[in-house]
């Protein structure tokens, strides 16, 4: 099997936190100042862009009100290592 490559973990991720995000309503600025953090970074794990550490998915999930296993969605790949298309 081959692993995941990161780029394609830290898009999933990205999306996932928008997708959470925007189900509360908040914006990148209100999600910021409840997990401590400064808007650009919302912003750059949203674009997959930022490599958010495990303290900070913990300070997300909290600001969030959720487990942070959510922001850690399953990514389901073929016998090629390609995304699968749901």
């Amino acid at each position: 099997m081959k692993p995941i490559p990161h780029k394609l973990i830290q898009k999933t991720v990205g999306k996932q936190l928008r997708t959470l995000r925007l189900e509360q309503g908040l914006s990148q600025e209100e999600l910021a100042y409840r997990a401590g953090m400064h808007p650009t970074y919302i912003s750059g794990i949203e674009r997959g862009r930022r490599n958010p550490s495990i303290t900070n998915f913990y300070y997300l999930a909290h600001a969030l009100e959720v487990h942070p296993k959510q922001l850690i969605p399953s990514i389901k790949l073929d016998s090629a290592g390609e995304e699968f298309d749901d």
